[in-house]
């Protein structure tokens, strides 16, 4: 290769294309001054070293290139620089506020809040901590001051690589498992901080006057943030490298995603229709809506009409919402309500009925919404409404709710019919010939093993878990479990906090993971999937609505899931059980 030779270099770099090895995309937020969007080179060289690609992110808030720059990116290093204006954390200028830089903080806020959202990877750098603190619920000092010893914050030692102080790092941290040690040397550079985290960061490094020095994310999100410049440091690349190697692991999440159909066989969202909700928006009030699935890169939900259970001597019209007089009356409204909903965003998702609708609308670029019945007293008794069910497209019948009714016993009932009742085993019979799957979610051991025995196709539990992990009523046993794999049918792990474990509050996405875990060594590979319960209940930090089903693929694939295994668990055996149906 000869100096200066264009073509010599232009050979020796497609001498390595196109097996070039594949790089994540790391964006690196640009620090503004003179009419110039800069950055330092000490970023893009770590970030280089570490194994990814860096790009530069200008501060534009210009929304068409927020949202083109979060979809091509893997990971998000938001970069040092001035203070933040405090107008947007509501507070007047205190007097120790140095320069602000307008042009920084709300793009900076806006994308930190919408990588957020879709579950990029996130490193904060100096002023990048506190815009992670700025932007997701936590709070900044404008000033941290000279108090009582109070040691130097912004030193003059020049940024190459000299420490200036020490912080002491919290074990159990992803910081502490980078340094494997508690006590590092850093350098520093600035007089705002991180005052308060906020519920979604937790503190895991402080400087010896108790200044916060590092966070992360209480979510097992891949979210940390660092006061110091490791960028200039000899022992800053773990950190880089950290960055990297989730960016590279939401890479391949993204990648898969975009192969098969991510499919959530319940959420309850039909619940919050009286309040108004609106699915084709960004909506606070419901766990799902179309940017949710989106940011979380989810293909198909099945929308449950819920049925409340009367108690004895109580009419459903009592207790019903939208003034329904009847459990099939309301069930219906249900229905024509996520229809309409469907057709005013009908750029963005579609009804299916079918696996190949699912697959025709994933072609399309469509999200897809399944119908379910949550509770047989939908059906009031008749047992031709199955039919009439059918022809609307209803996916699946849960036999009962936390309570006995004319179908079968309920895990939360008293023993009335000792597990089916005649009515129940000829619904299930005109459910096998209609294609409506059986779900026995709710349903006592009883009707479990009574539906087993009656229904000639699989059956599923929408949304359960292991009782063997949680010792709830409504979780299932290993021994309903074999029996279930071995007539085809499919478990979906669902994340309800109380189903999960017995100190629910203390739930998050690995309880989740170790059902899913548990069902798969009972059941094996074939017989699992997700069945969130979102809007009913479900929900738990790191998997908390549809944006979040993305991390959980990489949750996925940190445990070394194949990727055949992932599309069977996120829909890949909720199909097959389906397309049986979809052939009756």
């Amino acid at each position: 290769m000869s100096l200066f030779d264009v073509q010599s270099l232009l050979d020796d770099i497609y001498a390595s294309s196109p097996n070039a090895e594949s790089r994540p995309l790391i964006g690196i937020t640009g620090n503004f001054a003179d009419g110039e969007a800069r950055l330092c080179d000490r970023y893009y060289k770590q970030v280089t070293a570490a194994g990814g690609t860096p790009v530069i992110i200008p501060p534009l808030s210009d929304k068409a290139t927020l949202i083109n720059t979060l979809d091509k990116i893997d990971g998000l290093i938001l970069s040092g620089g001035a203070d933040f204006n405090p107008l947007w954390a509501g507070e007047e200028p205190a007097e120790g506020l140095h320069g602000i830089n307008p042009e920084r903080d709300e793009a900076e806020l806006l994308i930190t809040t919408l990588a957020y959202n879709r579950n990029i990877p996130m490193l904060g750098v100096c002023r990048g901590i506190q815009t992670i603190a700025m932007a997701l619920g936590g709070k900044v000092c404008q000033d941290i001051g000279k108090g009582t010893n109070r040691i130097k914050h912004s030193q003059e030692a020049g940024r190459k690589g000299e420490p200036t102080h020490s912080v002491e790092i919290a074990e159990g941290s992803m910081l502490h498992d980078l340094y494997a040690q508690r006590k590092i040397f850093v350098n520093s550079f600035h007089h705002q901080a991180v005052e308060c985290t906020g519920c979604r960061f937790k503190v895991t490094a402080t400087a010896a006057d108790n200044v916060i020095e590092a966070i992360e994310s209480t979510e097992q999100r891949p979210i940390m943030g660092v006061q110091w410049h490791p960028e200039w440091m000899d022992d800053g690349l773990p950190l880089f490298r950290w960055l990297v190697d989730n960016a590279r692991i939401y890479n391949d999440a993204k990648a898969l995603h975009h192969k098969i159909i991510t499919l959530d066989s319940h959420c309850d969202t039909p619940m919050f229709f009286p309040q108004g909700v609106d699915f084709g928006k960004h909506d606070s009030r419901i766990l799902v809506d179309i940017h949710k699935m989106s940011d979380g890169r989810q293909d198909a939900v099945v929308m449950a009409a819920y049925l409340p259970q009367p108690k004895e001597g109580q009419k459903f019209s009592d207790i019903a919402p939208l003034n329904a007089e009847t459990p099939t009356a309301y069930a219906n409204i249900i229905f024509d309500k996520i229809e309409e909903m469907v057709a005013l965003s009908s750029h963005s998702v579609a009804i299916a009925r079918s696996v190949s609708d699912l697959k025709a609308n994933k072609a399309r670029g469509l999200k897809s919404v399944m119908l379910a019945i949550e509770n047989g007293i939908a059906l009031g008794g008749d047992i031709s409404n199955v039919e009439k069910f059918a022809q609307r497209g209803v996916s699946y019948i849960t036999l009962c709710h936390n309570g006995d009714n004319e179908l079968c016993d309920s895990a939360r009932g008293e023993n009335r019919w000792q597990g089916l009742s005649q009515l129940g085993t000829d619904v299930i019979r005109e459910m096998n010939r209609h294609g409506v799957m059986v779900d026995l979610s709710h349903a006592a051991e009883s009707s479990f093993y009574g539906a087993l025995e009656v229904s000639s196709l699989h059956i599923v539990c929408s949304h359960s878990n292991c009782r063997a992990l949680c010792d709830h009523p409504r979780n299932i046993t290993d021994t309903q479990m074999r029996a279930l794999a071995i007539m085809g049918g499919v478990m979906q792990v669902t994340l309800y906090d109380g189903f999960l474990r017995a100190t629910a509050s203390e739930a998050s996405v690995l309880d989740a993971l170790s059902h899913l875990d548990h069902a798969i060594k009972v059941m094996g590979i074939d017989h699992v999937g997700i069945g969130s319960d979102f809007d009913g209940d479900g929900g738990v930090p790191g998997f908390a609505s549809s944006d979040d089903a993305l991390a959980f693929t990489m949750h996925l694939l940190r445990r070394k899931y194949s990727a055949a295994d992932i599309e069977k668990i996120w829909g890949g055996n909720w199909l097959r059980v389906l397309e049986q149906h979809n052939r009756a």
